[in-house]
């Protein structure tokens, strides 16, 4: 099987985890990871975030790791047809860049291509800004993210951390510690299969 290419939209201060652990799993599988974010070039650097609970009524926030873009977002708007799945990562990004029309039109042609959607944590933000992606769909995502996905015309699925949840082609979760889960789903979805041998390869 040829490996797929998946576009993964983020923003300033996404979730750390949800973009590295997420393009490594898929990249060390065969896939193509591009990663974007609005009005960067590939080689531009974007913030992350790294979000906790521990022991608030709310996340905490964290400063993560600096991520490198490794495509540019206007070249990216032009060639959405070479992609098989998006992507919507979580944290403080899906805040803002859901209100960008260029973000929208992405999501969109994804929709309407019913191409594979997946979502984890506040990605469905993203998600949400365009009508009727969600519309019909049982999603998971953070809980504070609930309102937003019923009145989106979605059904809220309350999973536990570490579960992710597949409605057709769209997978999504909770968060970062799904993030097994999340992957092993979408891995699925885009019909990779993982063999292992019984033989073990000896050290020479």
């Amino acid at each position: 099987m040829a490996g797929k290419k998946i576009l993964m939209l983020t923003g300033e201060f996404t979730e750390e985890y949800e973009i590295f652990v997420y393009q490594q799993a898929m990249e060390a599988v065969g896939h193509t990871v591009h990663v974007i974010c609005p009005d960067k070039k590939a080689g531009d650097l974007i913030k992350t975030s790294l979000h906790d609970f521990e022991g608030d009524q709310t996340y905490t926030e964290k400063l993560g790791h600096f991520f490198t873009i490794n495509k540019t977002f206007s070249e990216a708007e032009t060639q959405l047809d070479q992609y098989h799945a998006v992507y919507a990562a979580g944290g403080r990004g899906p805040e803002y860049i859901r209100t960008d029309k260029r973000v929208q039109a992405i999501v969109r042609h994804f929709h309407e291509k019913q191409k594979p959607i997946f979502t984890i944590c506040h990605g469905v933000q993203i998600l949400i800004a365009v009508d009727g992606v969600v519309r019909g769909k049982k999603v998971a995502a953070l809980g504070a993210c609930e309102p937003e996905v019923t009145l989106a015309g979605g059904t809220y699925i309350d999973l536990s951390p570490t579960e992710a949840y597949v409605d057709g082609t769209m997978v999504s979760a909770k968060g970062w510690t799904a993030l097994a889960a999340f992957i092993r789903e979408c891995l699925k979805v885009l019909g990779t299969e993982i063999r292992h041998s019984n033989d073990v390869a000896k050290a020479a």
